[in-house]
């Protein structure tokens, strides 16, 4: 009798453990569009890898947090490099990347409220990025600097490209992964935090990979021949916020950094490093 009662217990727990496997699974799948590729759509945080709503995602102590939870890492900011390899610029690039950093970052094009470029806007984690997917293009709503990105799937790069800031992106979809081309940049973004500049030959492929619910991987090579030695790829993750969206976001609006910097400048007053 023991036996069969201890039995009985087994197999309630067991079912009741492979129903849980089975939701969790349901719960972690990675969404699908009609077409069957993985949906993108939602509202999203960069330079973050912490689960949950915005709220509970940024209640540490650093980059925009509460100091509810200071255990919570923070997000990166747009200041900031990813971790991993170094920017591979060639000697005399190099040099002006360190000029930049002994002018403490002023020159920063953000600091004057320009685009940032679509690498440092997937990259930095203080403003949400609301991705609306259709079978035909996706398009990326970033409130950092009030930009966007319409990205055409399956097609070819316009023959009348104007140098822009944010570049001319095409996508296709190579299995599970979203691969964009971006090139027709002009030459007045940074990189990944401070200095890492480039020219107008800048060459970007992006990769999106919903790998759960909850999360996209993100890789991006950059391939610009007169300032690198050879490509630079950076990974990062995009984690979904749900209950969050984009707002509006205007930097120009009480702007002082700039014209304090000027100011500065103007006095002879040394801030160098």
């Amino acid at each position: 009798m023991r036996g069969s009662v201890l039995g009985l217990l087994l197999g309630i727990v067991s079912v009741s453990a492979f129903l849980a496997a089975q939701t969790k699974g349901r719960t972690n799948a990675v969404p699908r569009a009609a077409d069957g590729k993985p949906d993108l759509t939602g509202v999203w945080q960069g330079g973050s890898n912490v689960r949950g709503s915005w709220q509970e995602a940024n209640s540490g102590i650093g980059l925009g947090g509460s100091g509810t939870n200071p255990a919570t890492p923070s997000p990166r900011s747009a200041s900031e490099r990813p971790a991993g390899e170094a920017a591979p610029y060639q000697p005399r690039a190099a040099e002006r990347v360190l000029e930049f950093y002994r002018r403490r970052g002023v020159d920063d094009p953000v600091a004057l409220c320009m685009p940032p470029g679509p690498t440092r806007a997937a990259t930095q984690g203080l403003f949400p990025i609301q991705f609306v997917q259709s079978p035909k293009q996706i398009t990326i709503l970033y409130e950092y600097m009030n930009t966007f990105r319409v990205i055409p799937l399956n097609a070819k790069h316009p023959d009348d490209i104007v140098p822009t800031y944010m570049g001319d992106s095409v996508g296709r979809w190579e299995g599970d992964t979203l691969v964009v081309d971006v090139v027709g940049f002009n030459d007045r973004t940074w990189l990944q935090g401070t200095g890492t500049f480039h020219t107008e030959a800048l060459h970007v492929t992006e990769r999106f990979t919903r790998i759960d619910k909850d999360q996209i991987n993100y890789e991006a090579t950059m391939d610009d021949p007169n300032v690198f030695t050879k490509p630079w790829t950076i990974r990062s993750t995009m984690m979904l916020r749900e209950g969050t969206r984009v707002r509006e976001a205007v930097c120009a609006e009480n702007n002082v950094d700039a014209s304090r910097f000027q100011k500065y400048e103007k006095d002879g007053v040394s801030f160098t490093r």
